[in-house]
């Protein structure tokens, strides 16, 4: 089965490129979600999160395996900010599209905090999915066509599970 999820972690661009190399993954694209205006923009999406959507194959790959993936390459126990990035906009959040979903973010919080790996704990949000917009085509791929460019997102650990 093919899924979605949506993730917040800083930067969307950074994201991007670890998620697109993961097995199961089939897409990726980043945009904006979390807000209340209508078709946001880099410009202007006030009350916003730069997000990634996730299209992957259940089949191959699993909610909890993004999950674990996604707390290794960004810091959840920073508010708002991520790398230089500081803001709304770059804050740690995952959209959830059901109660199971929820759950399983909220066990995966858990063992994230109770694993010692950070000196605080992780200020990661959860909200319910509504909409995702997606970004201007310049933002699309990124650094896949800036390889050089501005990043905040690396391996900081290895896998949870």
């Amino acid at each position: 089965m093919i899924k979605k999820i949506y993730l917040g972690g800083g930067c969307f661009w950074g994201m991007q490129e670890l998620f697109r190399k993961l097995p199961g993954v089939i897409q990726t694209r980043v945009g904006y979600s979390g807000g209340n205006i209508e078709n946001p923009t880099y410009e202007n999406h006030e009350g916003y999160t730069e997000v990634l959507e996730i299209e992957y194959d259940t089949e191959k790959t699993s909610f909890t395996k993004m999950l674990d993936f996604f707390f290794q390459i960004h810091d959840p126990t920073t508010m708002d900010r991520q790398g230089n990035d500081q803001g709304l906009s770059y804050r740690s959040v995952i959209f959830y599209d059901n109660e199971e979903e929820k759950e399983e973010a909220e066990g995966f919080i858990d063992l994230v905090n109770k694993s010692g790996r950070w000196e605080n704990n992780v200020v990661t949000k959860l909200e319910l999915f509504k909409k995702f917009y997606l970004a201007e085509d310049y933002h699309q791929d990124y650094l896949q066509k800036y390889p050089d460019g501005y990043t905040c997102h690396f391996m900081r650990f290895g896998s949870y599970l």
